[in-house]
């Protein structure tokens, strides 16, 4: 008994003594409470089971873009992101005093009395049904000059994700280029392509390079283009340029590349804000793809009929759209619109749409290849 007695009596010393040094852990108790202070607030989650050596991933204060140093790309990135940063901003979305979301905006619109900012609809989507938005919505802007100031939701779409929100005009600050004329052919590839955020808390510029990728993405949107471009969740709604400057689209976040909405949809869905104050989806019945970027059976498939093929390839079409209608079935592979060369899938999705919400098509005509190639034009 007085053995153990002393026994426990050294122990308890000994993890009192532990307990005072700097190196060592809080309890578990004061380690929660750290934690509910620190995480809750800014919009993350509480660990499942506290212990040691823990380390919050995938933040919304990561910062993307290593440029240090000096390199030729890395002063070209910087040059990019410097002529346009007086447009970039970050926006969080809070519940109360909890930050619910965070994410970059671009300055699309100035007046003097107000400016329009376009990011994604993420930052007002609720958690709990992805289908509404964020209930009791508090929006907070950081100015490029690191100020903080009100924003109002004016518009969104949930299909594309996107959205703008109203704030107080500043002189000092400037709309981007967003109107600038892209052709709806533009070849991505021949360029290089500049991805660029802002920290919320911080109010760090950020920006890297990457190029287009000929891939399907893994969202349900099909008109998102892929990139290269390595960002974080911090860089959400930010804008994608090309090596002139030029607004190329808004990205999205995955961890392969950023997925981006090409400007001529950004476009189309701020047209369609302002003239019927929403977006309209009229529905084509089509499923398709880039040819270079569908699996080595498909292409070898197309190849062993026409080894030089390209364009888009036709992976689904429902039957009775008006994509069925018109003759066009799966397995074709779309190399021309009119004489207009296709190089990617969204500027097929992006003309179909074009054409079905403002015309009634009276006529498909178009020349069949079998069993893959279709060439094809619209005669309204």
């Amino acid at each position: 008994m007085g053995g153990g007695a002393s026994t426990s009596k050294k122990r308890k010393a000994s993890l009192q003594s532990n307990s005072n040094r700097e190196d060592s852990p809080p309890p578990r108790d004061d380690l929660s409470r750290i934690l509910r202070k620190s995480l809750l607030p800014r919009g993350y989650p509480m660990p499942s089971k506290i212990t040691g050596g823990m380390r919050l991933v995938n933040t919304f204060e990561l910062c993307f873009g290593n440029l240090d140093g000096y390199s030729e790309e890395h002063t070209s990135i910087k040059l990019l992101a410097l002529s346009l940063c007086q447009s970039i901003v970050s926006l969080a979305a809070f519940k109360g005093q909890n930050r619910r979301f965070t994410c970059t905006g671009t300055i699309i619109q100035h007046t003097a009395s107000s400016m329009s900012i376009l990011t994604s609809a993420s930052l007002i989507r609720s958690s709990e049904d992805e289908s509404k938005i964020l209930d009791k919505l508090e929006i907070k802007v950081r100015l490029p000059n690191g100020k903080l100031v009100v924003g109002k939701l004016w518009k969104y779409d949930f299909y594309y994700n996107i959205a703008v929100v109203n704030t107080k005009a500043f002189p000092e600050f400037h709309a981007a280029c967003f109107h600038n004329e892209v052709p709806a052919n533009v070849k991505f590839s021949q360029s290089k392509l500049v991805a660029i955020g802002r920290v919320f808390e911080s109010g760090e510029l950020m920006a890297t390079g990457g190029t287009l990728l000929y891939k399907t993405c893994k969202f349900d949107c099909q008109q998102l283009m892929a990139s290269t471009c390595k960002t974080t969740k911090a860089g959400i709604g930010g804008p994608i340029i090309d090596a002139d400057g030029k607004f190329i689209g808004m990205s999205f976040y995955y961890k392969d590349g950023a997925p981006f909405l090409p400007i001529t949809i950004l476009q189309k869905c701020l047209k369609h804000f302002n003239e019927f104050g929403r977006v309209l989806q009229p529905w084509h019945g089509l499923r398709i793809g880039s040819l270079q970027a569908e699996k080595l059976r498909v292409r070898e498939e197309v190849h062993d009929i026409l080894p030089h093929a390209h364009g888009i390839y036709v992976q689904k079409v429902v039957s009775g759209s008006p994509s069925a209608d018109s003759g066009i079935k799966a397995g074709d592979v779309i190399t021309k619109l009119d004489d207009f060369a296709l190089s990617n899938a969204q500027e097929v999705l992006f003309f179909f749409r074009a054409i079905l919400l403002f015309f009634l098509v009276s006529k498909l005509c178009c020349e069949i290849r079998p069993p893959f190639i279709w060439f094809g034009f619209l005669r309204i």
